[in-house]
């Protein structure tokens, strides 16, 4: 029997991060959030992370710790007004898988330019957390390249031991 006491999105902005393919050093696949049924395909950690980022300013959740500077007059973005409806449950989520890892992101913060939140490893059922963008994105890759190579090494687990 499984234990997946690990599985759950638990906020607004929770997503299902699926790694498809390893392209060289560059990881390719999809994300689903609870506001679409549609996945967002990505090609390497940079435009992963620019897409969440706009999910993030999207949803306004979680609200960043620092602004882009302007000069012009404030106005309430539409996107602050218009109510999000989600269309996927949680179980739907969880059921997309990557066909070499899947995740589930939890950005809890976004302070100091950065985010901080928790990842779990969904094959592996562990969880971990992230003090900045760049400590997942080495999470991620640390798991991508230790599935990768499974079979030719014995390494120590990506997460470690509770």
């Amino acid at each position: 029997m499984n234990d997946h006491s690990q599985w759950y999105i638990g906020a607004p902005n929770g997503i299902v991060l699926c790694i498809d393919r390893l392209n060289g050093e560059m990881i390719e696949g999809r994300f689903y959030h609870s506001y679409s049924h549609e996945a967002i395909p990505f090609t390497g950690t940079r435009q992963m992370t620019l897409r969440m980022e706009k999910l993030y300013d999207y949803l306004h959740f979680p609200f960043p710790g620092t602004n882009e500077r302007t000069f012009l007059a404030e106005q309430t973005p539409a996107r602050l007004t218009k109510e999000r409806i989600k269309v996927m449950t949680d179980d739907e989520l969880l059921s997309n898988h990557g066909d070499i890892g899947t995740f589930i992101i939890r950005v809890q913060h976004r302070q100091n330019s950065t985010w901080q939140g928790r990842i779990t490893w969904m094959e592996e059922n562990k969880t971990v957390q992230f003090r900045s963008v760049w400590e997942m994105i080495k999470l991620i890759e640390g798991a991508v390249d230790q599935v990768s190579h499974q079979e030719d090494t014995t390494e120590e687990q990506w997460f470690p031991e509770e």
